[in-house]
């Protein structure tokens, strides 16, 4: 069976263009993924299909009315169902991260998502309609179609049989708490940039040690709340850096009693460049 997503918006051919190319369109035509995209003008009453109006209170900008809204929404969910839970995209919903869309790339039944537009989303829709919120982040976007499609793209990726290699979805970014690793490809040399060596010795032993060992260090660097949210470094991995010669960067994140545990021709090792 595959995965059920339904996206309500006032712009379906802007999800429904992005949800028939590439990964989704791929898998949407091997019946993985089951995209549908509603207008919500659809629920519109009146010849204009208007779907926004003034605030009360005045203030710049239109809002979503609720009238339209729950049309839509109630006409689908009468027809043909409707996965639960319903998210609002919203600036003041839950951070989406990886571990979020696991959740929501294991969820049987699927989910919908309602996007909203020019100033808002009526509140009466937030608080007797949708189940939930959630954000991307902390920018402002004009509307919630780009912040659905981030969701929609990102739990496709999780289903079975989407991506053409299975180890690619473990392998990336957020898995186990840690950024990816980096990536190289042809030629050897570029500019005078070369690969590194180890990549092209054929060890895959030494390959996935390096690659552990990058991941771990451009977390430190780059994010060290990520790491902080997973409980910290365990031992191995301490020992792992040390022998990658990231005693110092080690050092520069608290973990110096750990230092102490670790191989000591590892801890002379060369400083690695980051």
């Amino acid at each position: 069976m595959p995965v059920r997503i339904d996206v309500f918006t006032i712009f379906p051919e802007v999800v429904e263009g992005y949800g028939s190319v590439s990964i989704l369109g791929r898998a949407r035509q091997a019946s993985l993924l089951d995209l549908r995209v509603h207008d919500l003008r659809s629920g519109a009453s009146d010849p204009r299909r208007s779907v926004d109006d003034a605030p009360f209170g005045g203030g710049a900008g239109m809002v979503l009315m609720p009238e339209p809204v729950f049309a839509a929404v109630e006409a689908v969910e009468a027809a043909e169902g409707l996965p639960r839970p319903l998210f609002l995209l919203s600036p003041a919903g839950q951070r989406v991260d990886q571990d979020l869309v696991r959740q929501l790339a294991d969820t049987p039944e699927g989910f919908s998502l309602l996007c909203g537009r020019y100033e808002g989303v009526d509140q009466r829709v937030a608080d007797h309609l949708v189940d939930g919120e959630l954000s991307v982040g902390d920018v402002v976007l004009a509307g919630g179609e780009l912040a659905a499609l981030i969701v929609v793209e990102a739990v496709a990726r999780l289903l079975p049989g989407v991506l053409g290699n299975e180890s690619s979805s473990s392998d990336e970014s957020f898995t186990d708490g840690l950024l990816e690793y980096p990536h190289y490809t042809r030629p050897a040399d570029f500019r005078g940039w070369p690969v590194p060596e180890i990549l092209r010795s054929g060890d895959h032993g030494s390959v996935a040690r390096w690659r552990r060992v990058q991941a771990l260090q451009r977390t430190l660097v780059r994010r060290p709340d990520l790491v902080e949210r997973r409980g910290g470094l365990t031992e191995a991995e301490v020992n792992l850096l040390v022998a990658g010669g990231e005693v110092h960067l080690l050092a520069d994140h608290g973990y110096d009693a750990l230092l102490g545990n670790a191989p000591s021709q590892a801890k002379d090792a060369p400083h690695a460049p980051h």
